[in-house]
């Protein structure tokens, strides 16, 4: 405790009390370091809003404003849309068609992107400009805001290059969206002339359809590729399967009748030979031949057996008929001309020779009947017997030429397999021709993009709240880097965050209107009420109670230690403790004035040994509350508290009094206040809110601890809770009783005022 005796050195019977409170730079910067890694403080960073709400308005304001000027100074930009439907299946048209590739992908999800990746590619991007002729000169470049292109890019020539440069045009500027279950594409295209925004996405439809369709024909190519070699293939062996049949035929003489060599026939179609052919045919016509002699036999079999007139045939003859009408009519004539002459008579004999003729004639025709029924038996017979010749004969010959066939029937069944093979492989190519040239598609149109009317950007609103949202994010970052610059102490977190110094209680400032000895006087009011929860937690900053002696000293002047002292001195003689409040700031003095006290004898003099102790202490017209003034200035104040008699003063006014308040001197650049610290029970630390920084405050408070004070907390002055934005937590008074202020219905309204700069 440097130089200077101990309190307790000096009175041995008094009782041995450690107060609560840092004593080393160490606990400070623990206390300061679990402060920071306490929870994320909402509240901190409200009031941190608040504070700066002026800046954050004007900042938001000008960048509400910038997005506005922006807008009205962006190029227009319109957008063109047109619409697909995209299905996964194709309708069939003929029955052989194939499916399409597409029918085999079993994710549909899978298909749509790949037909946005498609819609989004390069090639098509190259089939669009293709398309249109947009790379033919720069007049598609300067329509979508581009700077012309005159040089080379790469290593390319200009037109090389303008085409790149199209293409990237193309790809940046054209959009593809697919809502979730849905199969519509929408394609769009931006461009600050909106007749060609709707000409590029109408051509990106167009090419899309095209391709797709290409891409299906292209498909198909292939097949018909194969099968057309297949087709080459299979009619060369077609040919040569028939020229090595009809080789083998003519060296084996076999002829074939049927027809099926030039028919081509197949399956069960018969095959005939000459010799075969020859065999059937008479074969059949010998059959006919048995029959007719066998027919013709019976019949003359029956003739033979049958008078002659009796002969069915004769009597059925014409010729017989007319010439037995004939005789039977020359008969009547005999017999009546017998009746009128005699036989001898001429007429007579003449009749009788007519019959006798006409019985002839009948005679000679019913033989000669006879004998045709005769010659026809023969005549069947000896055909049946030459056919039966020839039959056996070509029987012979037919089974001779089935042995040979054996071998051509091997080979028109090659011929058949062939002919076969070639028709199908014929028919399968018709098929496929046929579906490659159906113009069935899985993408048809849905819309038609149309010339815009209104652009989509610039969207002045959009940009008045994107520069709005903008302005407020960067509003934030520069209250941030504000707050972290920021070394003031306003508020009683700040105690904790900045300082490591335990926290008693934070005071408010003052009305306007108000002194702060109106307000102390007033118990009810927000200022006497913060000093009386000041009390208290000095008296509970200790386990063992109240210290003895406490004292009061801030970084700076006129932070209100001198208000701060004499104000708990009041508190502490109000509940009935005995209190005495020195003046030991001997250079600017304020206690004397404050209870209006003379200052002739004080402090000074008792120090200086010039008065007594008894001398020095003065009622102050408060109940159980006396004072020691300054006394004369004297011209080496650090002197005067450098030596022991100090520690004696506050020793000997601890045996008289319950508490011993000292109102010291600030800390820095003097030494005064280490020296007052180190004698007493407890210092409390005094700290005017939106003033003290904490590079100051923690510097003196470091020199502080560095002499051995016992650091009980810190008190925060002048404690403005609406200007920060801490009202709801802080302004207790203004809700309790009803926003009219603590002082009662006729006070006046909460504003800046003068505070004791004690």
């Amino acid at each position: 405790m440097n130089d200077q005796t101990p309190r307790r050195a000096i009175a041995d019977d008094a009782p041995q009390i450690e107060p609560l409170g840092l004593a080393s730079l160490e606990e400070l910067e623990e206390n300061r370091q679990r402060a920071n890694a306490l929870d994320f403080d909402i509240k901190a960073i409200w009031s941190a809003v608040y504070r700066n709400r002026w800046v954050i308005l004007v900042i938001i304001a000008l960048s509400v404003v910038l997005g506005m000027v922006s807008a009205m100074l962006q190029t227009p930009i319109y957008r063109a849309s047109a619409s697909v439907q995209i299905d996964q299946n194709v309708a069939k048209v003929l029955e052989s068609e194939q499916n399409d590739p597409t029918q085999a992908l079993p994710d549909a999800e899978r298909f749509l992107q790949t037909q946005l990746d498609v819609l989004r590619s390069r090639s098509q991007a190259v089939k669009v400009a293709d398309d249109l002729g947009l790379a033919r000169n720069n007049q598609f470049l300067v329509a979508m805001g581009e700077p012309p292109s005159s040089g080379t890019i790469g290593g390319l020539n200009a037109v090389a290059s303008r085409r790149e440069r199209v293409i990237r045009v193309l790809q940046h500027h054209m959009t593809v969206e697919l809502p979730r279950n849905s199969r519509v594409a929408t394609i769009n295209f931006d461009s600050p002339d909106p007749a060609l925004a709707a000409s590029v996405a109408n051509a990106y439809v167009k090419t899309f359809i095209t391709a797709n369709l290409q891409r299906r024909f292209d498909t198909s190519a292939y097949s018909r590729e194969f099968l057309s070699n297949q087709i080459a293939e299979g009619k060369e062996r077609l040919e040569q399967s028939e020229r090595a049949m009809i080789a083998y035929a003519r060296g084996a003489g076999l002829i074939d009748t049927s027809g099926a060599a030039a028919k081509g026939a197949v399956g069960g179609q018969s095959q005939t030979s000459l010799t075969m052919s020859n065999l059937v045919g008479i074969n059949q016509s010998y059959n006919e031949a048995r029959a007719a002699r066998i027919s013709a036999q019976q019949r003359w079999e029956q003739v033979q057996r049958t008078p002659l007139m009796n002969i069915p045939e004769v009597m059925g003859d014409p010729v017989v008929q007319k010439l037995r009408a004939d005789r039977a009519s020359a008969a009547v004539e005999l017999q009546q001309t017998l009746e009128r002459y005699g036989s001898n008579h001429p007429t007579v004999i003449q009749l009788r020779a007519r019959v006798a003729e006409l019985d002839a004639q009948i005679g000679r025709q019913a033989s000669a009947i006879r004998n045709t029924i005769r010659e026809a038996y023969q005549l069947a017979a000896k055909q049946e017997a030459a056919l039966s010749g020839s039959v056996s004969q070509l029987t012979k010959d037919t089974l001779a030429e089935q042995d040979r066939g054996v071998q051509l029937n091997i080979l028109k069944r090659e011929v058949d397999t062939n002919r076969t093979n070639y028709e199908a492989l014929l028919a399968r190519f018709k098929d496929v021709s046929a579906a490659a040239g159906i113009t069935t598609n899985n993408v048809s149109v849905i819309d038609v993009a149309e010339r815009p009317v209104a652009p989509i950007s610039p969207n002045m609103r959009m940009n008045m709240l994107l520069g709005g949202l903008g302005g407020f994010a960067f509003a934030l970052i520069v209250v941030f880097m504000r707050e972290r610059l920021d070394d003031m102490i306003r508020s009683p977190e700040d105690i904790d965050r900045k300082l490591g110094l335990p926290y008693l209680n934070a005071i408010p400032i003052v009305e306007a209107g108000t002194t702060p000895e109106e307000a102390l006087e007033n118990q009810r009011s927000h200022f006497s009420e913060a000093y009386f929860a000041l009390r208290t937690a000095i008296e509970l900053a200790s386990p063992a109670g109240l210290p003895d002696s406490i004292f009061f000293t801030s970084a700076a002047p006129a932070e209100g230690k001198s208000t701060t002292a004499l104000a708990v001195a009041r508190t502490f003689a109000q509940v009935g403790r005995r209190t005495v409040l020195i003046d030991a700031d001997l250079r600017k003095p304020t206690l004397h004035r404050e209870l209006g006290l003379s200052n002739d004898c004080g402090l000074s003099n008792v120090l200086a040994r010039q008065r007594s102790l008894a001398d020095a202490i003065q009622a102050s017209g408060i109940p159980n509350l006396d004072a020691i003034t300054s006394g004369k200035l004297p011209p080496n104040p650090a002197e005067l508290v450098s030596g022991t008699a100090i520690a004696e003063l506050v020793a000997a006014l601890e045996g008289r009094y319950d508490v011993v308040l000292i109102d010291g001197p600030p800390v820095l650049g003097l030494a005064d206040a280490p020296a007052i610290s180190s004698i007493v029970d407890a210092t409390v630390f005094v700290i005017e809110a939106n003033r003290s920084s904490r590079g100051k405050t923690k510097a003196a408070v470091r020199r502080l601890l560095s002499a051995r004070a016992r650091i009980i907390g810190a008190v925060l002055t002048k404690f403005d809770a609406k200007r920060i934005g801490y009202g709801s937590d802080y302004g207790y008074y203004y809700y309790y009783y009803g926003g009219q202020g603590p002082q009662g219905p006729g006070s006046a309204r909460p504003g800046r005022v003068r505070q004791n700069n004690g």
